[in-house]
This record gives structure tokens, C-alpha cells and sequence, in this order.
């Protein structure tokens, strides 16, 4: 027996246009699936409702994939796939798997000889990195860091140093009600001459990409980040 196919299909970042973001092939494959594996249920609705999901999403098999999934959870949500039956993996915002719990998933269809396509969509990482001027041939993504004092300088000050010693754009990201407080902390803990890039709203009408030197920021007015999903990078020079 053949299995499934394990598709990655990217979702939007925000409200936007979206043949601006995903290839009319991506929507098409999408739309054939009736088994999606998601992060969360509700914006994945939500999301197939904005693609024309031709038929109606209470006869569609929709499963939440835990954030931290056992092996038997993992087997369970594969079981479908291995039957012969394709699914979708959905991220509640940009690319599956990068970023998200997603990945487990994705190395157990692999362990599991099932075929895994990645689809064409938007991912805000590469999309922030693309437009910050920054360094390309060398960065990392850290995800989020740590909410309290005195740890969280402690790791800007960690990834600065890392960042001046070898040259790598230090990328991460913050829950976006904290996205102020995380600024306020990189102001203080950063060299003058480090570089920050913060890009906000990204392919939404709410898009904002500001990319300046430490000490310029400083000199300036708090860019209106709060409540706006913002990714983060850091150059030191």
C-alpha cells in the first residue's frame, strides 16, 4: 500500500491579499486535502475559509498537534497517512515547522518513510531578514528570549557578543503585548554601533521594516510595535 503525502502548507501572517502571498498550485493542493493537522483549530479554519475551501469544514477531519506531542501522538496523527491518505500541516501563521511544533511531526513521517512536500509560502523570518540589511550568509533564529530581568540582557548581551565575534544576524521573536519591553531592553543593552532591525505586519497594510543603529534608536520615538507580530534581528559591527 502507497501512503499519503505529507503536505506543509503555509498560511498568511495577517490579513492581506492572498495571491500576494500564496501560488495559485498551493491554494489548489490546499483545497483537495480533507485531513489537516494543526496547530491551532480555530485560525485553521479561518484559514481555509479565506482559501475557498470548496467543501464545507465540518466534514473536514481537522486535529490539533500537541506543542510538546509523545511518540504515541505523533503515531496516532500518522496513522491516516500511512493508510494512504494525504494531510495538510498548518502553522497558525507562516511556514509549518519552522518555529512550531510542527517539526516533530515532520520527522516522524519522515522515520515513517512517508513523503513530505513543502509548499511555497511566507515565512516572516526570511521575509525580515530579506529586508534588514543585515548579514544573509550568516544568521540564526533563537526564537523567543527570556521574559524576566536580569536574564533577558544577559542573553542580548551573549548574542551581541556572538554576533560581533562572527559576524551572524541574531534573529528572534517576541509575544507581541511584550514586544515594547524587548525594545526598551536591546536599547540598554546593546552597543551603540549594533544594528537592529525590527519588521512588523509583515505583507499585511500594517507593514513596518525600520532597520538602524543602536544609537540612532535611542535618539528616536518607540517605533509602534505593541500588539503587532514583529521579528527581531541584531548585528553587531
Amino acid at each position: 500500500m502507497t501512503s499519503g503525502t505529507l503536505y506543509l502548507v503555509p498560511a498568511t501572517l495577517g490579513e492581506c491579499r492572498l495571491e500576494a502571498v500564496l501560488p495559485a498550485e498551493v491554494c489548489e493542493i490546499a483545497r483537495s486535502l480533507d485531513y489537516f493537522i494543526v496547530e491551532n483549530a480555530k485560525s485553521a479554519r479561518s484559514e481555509l475559509k479565506r482559501l475557498g475551501f470548496p467543501r464545507p469544514l465540518r466534514d473536514i477531519d481537522i486535529r490539533e498537534l500537541p506543542r510538546e506531542p509523545t511518540l504515541a501522538e505523533l503515531d496516532a496523527l500518522l496513522v491516516p497517512l500511512i493508510a494512504g491518505r494525504s494531510a495538510g500541516l498548518m502553522s497558525e501563521a507562516g511556514v509549518p515547522a519552522v518555529a512550531d511544533p510542527g517539526a516533530r511531526l515532520v520527522q516522524a513521517a519522515h522515520e515513517a518513510k512517508i513523503r513530505v512536500a513543502p509548499l511555497v509560502g511566507p515565512s516572516s523570518i526570511l521575509l525580515a531578514l530579506m529586508a534588514s540589511g543585515l548579514n544573509g550568509q550568516s544568521f540564526a533564529f533563537h526564537g523567543y528570549l527570556p521574559i524576566r530581568e536580569p536574564e533577558r540582557s544577559k542573553r542580548i548581551a551573549e548574542l551581541e557578543s556572538e554576533s560581533l565575534l562572527d559576524q551572524r544576524t541574531q534573529i528572534f521573536i517576541e509575544t507581541p503585548y511584550r514586544n515594547a519591553a524587548l525594545f526598551s531592553a536591546l536599547l540598554q543593552a546593546c552597543r551603540p554601533a549594533t544594528r537592529l532591525c525590527i519588521a512588523s505586519g509583515l505583507t499585511t497594510d500594517r507593514e513596518r521594516i525600520e532597520s538602524r543603529r543602536i544609537d540612532i534608536w535611542r535618539s528616536l520615538p518607540t517605533p509602534a510595535i505593541e500588539k503587532k507580530p514583529s521579528v527581531f534581528l541584531l548585528l553587531a559591527e
